[in-house]
């Protein structure tokens, strides 16, 4: 289990890396952080960031029944302080 989730971690990052690279953003393994990742029957779903100040979040999904992989790009589009109890 945990030589698959360091090589699940290693594609999301390769993934990301060919992503900024398509836009001529070079980025290391060491701007990119996975915040959140699962495995679930044959199925890996992460959730990573980097240290760049271009707001993105990726999701990353392994369909294990397929052998595909996808990526989702967001950017961050709203950011609001709600306060309980005031």
């Amino acid at each position: 289990m945990i030589r698959e989730d360091f090589r699940f971690r290693n594609v999301c990052r390769n993934v990301v890396k060919r992503f900024y690279k398509q836009m001529d953003y070079n980025i290391t393994d060491d701007d990119i952080f996975i915040v959140w990742q699962c495995k679930t029957l044959q199925n890996w779903k992460a959730m990573a960031s980097t240290y760049i100040s271009d707001g993105r979040y990726f999701e990353i999904t392994y369909n294990g029944d397929k052998d595909e992989l996808y990526l989702d790009a967001y950017r961050k589009e709203h950011n609001e302080c709600i306060k309980f109890g005031e």
